[in-house]
C-alpha cells in the first residue's frame, strides 16, 4: 500500500492555487526543480497526471481537480484544528464561508450569520467581491454559499443550486426637493438624475427595461453596486435612487428620503446559491435547506 505524503500534496496544492511552479516557488521559498520533483513523485504515487502543461501554464486535469478539492478540504480542516487547539475550547467548529455582493442588504447578511451560529459551532468568513470572482470561488469550493440578487447564468445551471429567499417590490426614492415628482409618476421621472446600480447587474437591466417600456429617459449620473453609497448620495440630493421597499422604509420614517412611487412589475430578488460537492459543509447544507429571511 502506498502512503500519501502530505508534504507532496501540499506543494501540489500551492502550485495549483498559484497557477505555476514559478509562483509556487516564490511563495514557498523552495526551488522550482524541487517542487517539480515532488509533484512528479505525487503523480507516480497516485498513478495519475495532475497537470496539463499548456502555453507555459499549468491546467488541472480531471484527476487533478479531484485531488485539489480533497487537498483544499484536508488543509482547511488542519487550519480549523489549529484554531480549535489555540482557542482552548476543544470543541469542533465548522468553518463556513459566505460570498457576498455589495448590492446585498447588510441585514440579510447579518440574518444569515445569526442562523449559521444557531445551527452549530462555526467560524464564519465573509468574502466580498464581483460576481464572476465569487461564483468561480464557489465552484472551486473555496466558498460555501453566495447571497446574490440574481441567479447564476443559464450556462452554469448544472454547476449551481439556487433558492429564492425573497422577492421585493421596487420604488424610487429621493430627497425632499424631488417631492413634486410624485405627481404623474412614473412619467415625471423623465430627464431626472439617477444613481443607478452598475450595468452588469440584473437589477439594472430590469430598471432599464421598465424605463424603455414606458418611454422614459432618465439621466444616469452615478453607477454603483454599493447600496450604502446609493443611499448616502440620495440623502444628499444628488439624484434619485431605486430601492426595494424594505430598504427605503426606515429612511422614509427618519425623513431622510421620500418615496415617489413604486415601479410596477419591477422586483429585486435575493437568492442563496450553492455548488454541488462531494463533502457537504453541514452548516452550509442546513442553511441552504432551512434558512428563511424576514425583511
Amino acid at each position: 500500500m502506498n502512503w500519501l505524503n502530505y508534504h507532496h500534496l501540499f506543494y501540489f496544492w500551492i502550485t495549483a492555487k498559484e497557477g505555476s511552479i514559478n509562483s509556487a516557488s516564490k511563495k514557498l521559498g523552495i526551488g522550482q526543480p524541487t517542487i517539480s520533483t515532488l509533484i512528479k513523485t505525487l503523480e507516480e504515487t497516485l498513478e495519475q497526471s495532475l497537470f496539463d502543461r499548456k502555453n507555459r501554464s499549468l491546467v488541472l486535469t480531471e484527476a487533478g481537480k479531484v485531488v485539489f478539492d480533497y487537498a483544499s478540504q484536508i488543509f482547511a480542516l488542519g487550519d480549523e484544528m489549529m484554531e480549535v487547539i489555540k482557542d482552548g475550547t476543544f470543541s469542533k467548529r465548522v468553518h463556513v464561508q459566505f460570498g457576498v455582493l455589495d448590492s446585498v442588504p447588510k441585514g440579510l447578511v447579518q440574518s444569515l450569520i445569526g442562523s449559521a451560529q444557531k445551527t452549530g459551532p462555526c467560524v464564519i468568513s465573509i468574502i466580498e467581491g464581483e460576481e464572476d470572482y465569487l461564483f468561480r470561488e464557489l465552484q472551486a469550493h473555496r466558498i460555501d454559499l453566495i447571497i446574490s440578487n440574481f441567479p447564476p447564468s443559464t450556462g452554469n445551471k448544472k454547476q449551481f443550486f439556487s433558492r429564492l429567499l425573497s422577492k421585493n417590490s421596487v420604488a424610487i426614492y429621493g430627497s425632499k426637493k424631488f417631492q413634486p415628482l410624485k405627481r404623474k409618476f412614473p412619467h415625471s421621472l423623465q430627464g431626472q438624475p439617477f444613481i443607478m446600480p452598475s450595468l452588469h447587474s440584473k437589477f439594472r437591466h430590469d430598471l432599464n427595461h421598465f424605463f424603455r417600456s414606458n418611454s422614459i429617459n432618465v439621466d444616469t449620473i452615478i453607477e454603483t453596486q454599493d447600496t450604502s453609497i446609493q443611499k448616502l448620495l440620495g440623502i444628499q440630493g444628488m439624484g434619485l435612487i431605486p430601492l426595494p421597499d424594505f430598504a427605503g422604509v426606515d429612511l422614509v420614517k427618519e425623513k431622510k428620503l421620500i418615496k415617489l412611487g413604486t415601479l410596477q412589475g419591477v422586483t429585486e430578488d435575493f437568492l442563496l446559491v450553492s455548488s454541488p460537492r462531494k463533502f457537504q459543509n453541514p452548516i452550509a447544507q442546513s442553511l441552504m435547506e432551512n434558512f428563511n429571511w424576514k425583511n
